[in-house]
């Protein structure tokens, strides 16, 4: 019998879960054996998963479980070293270069494990068969405007945390605004047409933001992009691969610009095709905007969790975009699985 174990999240700041105790429910009346471990910070209660009748496991327990297990979870995994025998699902941020992913995929060598990465789980035509982009872009643009609006306060984004709804978000921005005698900014996203830009969009939008909306057509010159410059809030909703263009170059720091924030959504500044090159480093719940220049000001908002800011509403999401991938478990050699297997192999064949 197929065995899927959801383990808990080790990554400070993460609520979320990749499947509902509903989707769990489907699982285990479509013959999948779930286990889920307790938690001492999921968004969603054990409870439900119990009455789902789900199996309850300790909270981090995974690395004992069965090694027929497939272990899914959603960040990555504490970076000790460890070998890693078992198959997991999760995002390992592995295969575009990412300096950190040169560890994760030899500690699947050493340990006979596979990873199916979340990123790389795609139908026939390419397409992600589930992704939190929407909720991505929706975080992360409020926390861009946090960063915009820290710096007509004279200062810079403070500490942010988790929302108990989209509401609660939206009632909290409206009242930083309130407090501003400026006109509103003007914003630009680019990939406007996906999934993180449409989330980007719709935050500013609702709270009154002129926003600028550019994709592919916009952006097949390859640049450079002055109009960007132009804009008081700039946010990237692109995933960094091969070929993306340099959206703010690294001069673009001390250029006349009226840019002052800048929002990485795809949050890839270890990657060789990082396109916006101003920084080098995420950043955190703790710090959301880092400053890369002083005067004319720029800030960068790159927190690479961004939707567990709204843990409840991202998992509900999300999960149920995969659900379907997931009933197939029982049939590794399924296009979804097989393509993702197929990735991992060639990532890490030279190793």
């Amino acid at each position: 019998m197929t065995h899927l174990w959801v383990r808990a999240e080790q990554r400070q700041n993460e609520e979320r879960v990749g499947i509902t105790p509903e989707g769990a429910k489907a699982l285990i009346d479509n013959g999948i054996r779930v286990t889920v471990e307790e938690s001492s910070v999921r968004a969603i209660p054990i409870g439900g998963y119990r009455e789902a009748g789900c199996e309850i496991a300790e909270e981090n327990s995974w690395p004992q479980a069965p090694l027929d297990a497939i272990i899914f979870g959603l960040k990555e995994l504490p970076e000790d070293g460890s070998a890693l025998p078992h198959r997991h699902i999760m995002f390992g941020h592995a295969f575009k270069g990412q300096h950190s992913g040169v560890a994760l995929l030899k500690r699947f060598k050493a340990g006979g494990g596979t990873l199916y990465d979340l990123e790389y789980l795609v139908d026939e035509t390419g397409r992600r068969v589930a992704a939190f982009g929407y909720w991505a872009g929706y975080a992360g643009a409020a926390v861009t405007l946090k960063t915009w609006i820290a710096q007509k306060k004279g200062g810079i984004c403070g500490p942010v945390g988790v929302y108990g709804s989209k509401d609660d978000l939206l009632d909290d921005l409206g009242t930083d605004l309130d407090t501003l005698t400026d006109d509103l900014p003007e914003a630009i996203v680019i990939g406007a047409l996906g999934r993180v830009g449409t989330g980007a969009a719709d935050l500013l939008e609702t709270l009154g933001v002129m926003v600028t909306k550019w994709d592919i057509a916009e952006t097949s010159s390859g640049g450079p992009f002055p109009e960007i410059l132009q804009h008081d809030i700039f946010m990237n909703c692109i995933l960094a691969r091969p070929g993306t263009p340099v959206f703010v170059p690294a001069e673009a720091k001390a250029a006349e610009r009226n840019l002052t924030a800048i929002g990485d959504v795809a949050c890839d500044p270890d990657s060789d095709y990082n396109p916006v090159p101003v920084y080098n480093e995420a950043t955190t719940w703790e710090a959301p905007a880092l400053r890369v220049h002083d005067a004319p000001v720029l800030d960068v908002m790159a927190i690479d969790n961004l939707p567990s800011m709204l843990p409840v509403e991202s998992s509900q999401d999300y999960a149920e975009q995969l659900l379907t991938t997931l009933m197939k478990l029982g049939d590794l050699a399924d296009g979804v699985w097989t393509r993702a297997e197929a990735d991992f192999n060639e990532h890490s064949k030279d190793l």
